[in-house]
């Protein structure tokens, strides 16, 4: 074999793949079609954030990556639920769910997404067990019971004993092996980009319920001085396209209102990029000699940082199926286990996140009015707030 492992994809769940499995002992190479950019203002980076809760800290300090991570984590220590579904953009219901309810940590830590790239593609230069070729693509693969063999867009094949398709939601390597999926689209798209704000954020996230979709806020570090944040505008799609189109002096005086001044006056720091919503499931998780992860396995809306969460959930589940029997990596019975093991949990979160969305998108009165009792009566019960923000940590999966 060339290696043990081939990753096809190397976004954030296809580096933290390759630094996992690196790390438990198996050779590994790889690819993606573009090299990753690490530069905030360069083209093409992604201006999105991510938030890794608390179970993911332990998997990334295994997997060598935390260390690189932590100087540049912004903490988050409460998740703030705003309802504002009256007929103007102010606060109805807020509810703060804090950390401290389950104990020492916070929920979890923020990162920008393009520097999350550059630390991860940093870590992976420094490790024997990893080749890491970025503008190289998977472009074929051809699999038997014994291995795969997978071709490059180098023109180069290679054969290894496990392939991970980590390439996104429309996977080549899943597409290969016939595995098809189910697609749930809510007419949506998303606003990513960068604030300031003259009021702090505290370490706090804050999702603002409004027609159309959340307007989320995640803590950054200071920017030229300023506290700063990420942001996820969710809204219905040709509203979406509009908002994009304004100018930059309109655009801030649009998404200040979205946010209901909770901030003051917010400031944009960053160019804007726009995204399709989409929830998406694979109807499996394996195939032979293949194992879909991230992306490629299920596609959620951008609510309670659960993405890449789940997809971290897939990563972790696979390393310990390999280490367990690593004579058998790759093989019918280890690919079974994972699908066994994930697929319950996926299709659940699916679900239950899809609802979240359809009923963040109400724009009925009365509907809007129901969402708002909905949030309070949550909350005012204390053991039905723990339970949610248990399961929203990924307790029990």
């Amino acid at each position: 074999m060339d290696y043990d492992i081939v990753i096809s994809g190397g976004g954030i769940a296809g580096l933290t793949a390759a630094a996992a499995l690196g790390s438990a002992s198996f050779s590994v190479l790889c690819v993606d079609p573009a090299p990753p950019v690490t530069a905030r203002e360069a083209e093409g980076a992604d201006l999105r954030s991510t938030a890794f809760l608390q179970p993911a800290r332990a998997f990334l300090q295994e997997s060598g990556l935390w260390d690189r991570l932590a100087d540049h984590a912004m903490p988050l220590q409460v998740m703030r639920i705003v309802d504002a579904g009256g007929e103007t953009p102010e606060p109805r219901v807020t509810r703060d769910f804090d950390a401290t309810d389950l104990g020492d940590l916070p929920f979890g830590w923020n990162l920008p997404n393009w520097l999350l790239r550059r630390e991860m593609a940093a870590r992976l230069g420094e490790m024997d067990s990893v080749d890491f070729r970025p503008g190289t693509a998977t472009t074929a693969l051809f699999t038997r019971e014994a291995e795969a063999r997978v071709t490059l867009s180098d023109g180069s094949r290679v054969r290894t004993r496990l392939v991970v398709a980590a390439d996104g939601r429309n996977s080549p390597m899943r597409q290969a092996a016939g595995i098809g999926v189910r697609t749930t689209r809510f007419g949506q798209k998303a606003l990513a980009f960068a604030v300031t704000h003259p009021i702090p954020h505290n370490n706090v996230s804050t999702e603002i319920h409004r027609t159309g979709g959340p307007f989320t806020l995640v803590p950054l570090p200071d920017f030229d001085g300023r506290p700063s944040s990420a942001i996820v505008w969710m809204e219905e799609g040709p509203k979406a396209e509009a908002l994009m189109a304004l100018d930059t002096q309109a655009f801030e005086q649009a998404m200040s209102e979205r946010s209901c001044h909770l901030f003051g006056p917010l400031t944009l720091a960053s160019r804007r990029t726009l995204w399709p919503i989409v929830a998406q499931e694979a109807e499996r998780l394996s195939g032979q000699r293949l194992a879909l992860v991230a992306e490629a396995a299920h596609v959620v809306p951008p609510i309670g940082a659960q993405g890449l969460n789940m997809s971290l959930r897939d990563l972790s589940t696979l390393r310990d199926l390999a280490v367990q029997r690593p004579e058998g990596l790759g093989d019918a019975k280890m690919l079974d286990a994972y699908h066994r093991a994930r697929i319950t949990d996926i299709r659940a979160r699916v679900a239950g996140i899809t609802a979240l969305n359809r009923i963040s998108m109400m724009g009925q009165p009365v509907l809007r009015d129901l969402r708002a009792k909905g949030l309070d009566a949550l909350y005012s019960l204390k053991p039905v707030r723990t339970s949610l923000m248990r399961l929203g940590l990924g307790a029990g999966t």
